[in-house]
């Protein structure tokens, strides 16, 4: 078994939809390696979603303003994890924020000292969530297989910046992980 704690950030429909205004182009490829990990780390995963808060305050109000379609509460459909997903979501995480570095992922991961993130999008949510766990001195590894951006260039741009983080972040392989 893979040791640390395993985040999968935001697979939800918002971002599977190819209708969605936030389609994440490689969904499917970022799910497939998900999918492989899931396995190797048990009870230890926790999925993540990202939803709007019920108001916006502060920079997040001119957010909304472009992404009006997004106010929606937190039990609506697009904030919904994709049906692949839904039965290994045991402990589910929600934040209104890009960053999924909150108290309660803090104290899953704390024990081992590793967090390894999977999910959408490498430049936002994903990239986000490594800044703040690699500052709380947690290893942080990042799968780039088992990750989608919101387009090719901005991915490989993201893992790019990660792996400068080296070696507090480092990014790796699904294969790479699941070899030990």
């Amino acid at each position: 078994m893979t040791t640390g704690w395993l985040a999968v950030i935001d697979m939800q429909r918002v971002f599977a939809d190819p209708d969605s205004p936030w389609a994440t182009p490689r969904f499917a490829e970022a799910a497939a390696g998900v999918r492989r990990l899931l396995p190797a780390f048990g009870n230890r995963v926790t999925f993540t979603r990202f939803v709007a808060p019920r108001t916006p305050d502060g920079a997040w109000q001119a957010y909304y303003a472009r992404h009006p379609f997004a106010l929606q509460p937190p039990s609506a459909r697009l904030w919904e994890l994709t049906d692949e997903f839904t039965p290994d979501a045991r402990h589910v995480l929600d934040a209104p924020t890009f960053g999924k570095w909150t108290p309660e992922l803090a104290h899953r991961a704390a024990p081992e000292g590793r967090l390894v993130l999977t999910g959408v999008s490498t430049d936002c949510c994903v990239l986000s969530t490594a800044l703040a766990a690699a500052d709380a001195s947690v290893e942080v590894l990042v799968p780039a297989d088992a990750c989608a951006g919101v387009d090719d260039d901005s991915h490989a741009k993201a893992l790019h910046v990660l792996d400068l983080y080296r070696p507090l972040i480092r990014v790796t392989t699904v294969a790479e992980l699941l070899a030990g």
